[in-house]
C-alpha cells in the first residue's frame, strides 16, 4: 500500500482472517478498517487499537448509510471522520475529521474518501494522536434496504438525479423502476435544467427474484 513502506503492515481481507492469535502473532499496535463490512467482534476492539472510518460529523448521523442518508437530506458536505470501534454503533472517540464532499456518483465519493483514508492513517500512526470523545446530541441513520431504491415516490428532476448517483456504485443495488414484467436500473445520471439523462437496465422482474 503506497505511503505505508515504512510499517509493518498486515492485510486481512476477510473477517475469517480477523482473529485473535493472527493479530497477536504480528504484533498489531493499531487495526484500521478503512473498507469494512462486517462487524467487528468485541474481542478484537477490545484488545487492540480498532479505527474506523464514517462519512458524518459525528455524533451527527450515527448509523447505516451514511452516504445515502446525507444525500436525500440535501447535504452537500459532510466530513471522513476516523473513530475508535466501539460496542455502541458509530459512538467512539475521534481521531480526526477532514472534509469531504457528497457530490457526484456513490462511487466517486467513496474513491475521494479512500485518498483521504491512507493520510489519516499516517497521521494517527506517526502523531500518536489520542481520540478525543464525541460531543453533542447523536443523531442516527437507519441503513437503507434495496427496495428502498424504487424511483416511484420522485417529484423532482434534481431529486431524480441526486436519487440515481446515490446509488451509483459496484455493487450497490441501483435505483430502480418497475414496468410491467421488466424492472429498470438506473447509473450515471447527468442533470440538465429541463430532464435527466442516465444509463438503464432492462431485466425481466423474474430475473432479479432469482437473484
Amino acid at each position: 500500500m503506497c505511503g505505508l513502506n515504512r510499517y509493518e503492515v498486515l492485510r486481512v481481507r476477510s473477517r475469517d482472517e480477523l482473529t485473535i492469535e493472527r493479530l497477536e502473532a504480528f504484533g498489531a499496535d493499531y487495526v484500521f478498517f478503512p473498507h469494512w463490512s462486517w462487524r467487528i467482534p468485541a474481542s478484537v476492539f477490545e484488545r487492540f487499537e480498532c479505527v474506523i472510518f464514517h462519512m458524518t460529523d459525528v455524533p451527527f448521523g450515527r448509523g447505516g448509510s451514511p452516504l445515502q442518508n446525507l444525500v436525500i437530506r440535501g447535504i452537500e458536505n459532510t466530513v471522513l471522520t476516523a473513530l475508535r470501534c466501539s460496542q455502541e454503533v458509530d459512538a467512539g472517540p475521534v481521531y480526526l475529521k477532514l472534509p469531504l464532499s457528497t457530490l457526484g456518483t456513490a462511487e466517486e465519493v467513496f474513491i475521494r474518501a479512500s485518498f483521504l483514508m491512507l493520510p489519516m492513517m499516517i497521521r494517527i500512526v506517526d502523531e500518536r494522536i489520542e481520540p478525543y470523545a464525541q460531543s453533542g446530541e447523536p443523531t442516527f441513520f437507519r441503513r437503507r434496504t434495496p427496495e428502498q431504491g424504487n424511483l416511484q415516490s420522485m417529484s423532482s428532476l434534481t431529486d431524480l438525479h441526486d436519487f440515481i448517483r446515490m446509488l451509483d456504485a459496484d455493487g450497490y443495488p441501483h435505483a430502480f423502476l418497475d414496468v410491467g414484467v421488466f424492472r429498470l436500473r438506473f447509473r450515471r445520471s447527468s442533470l440538465s435544467p429541463n430532464s435527466v439523462k442516465a444509463d438503464v437496465v432492462f431485466t425481466y422482474l423474474n430475473q432479479e427474484d432469482q437473484n
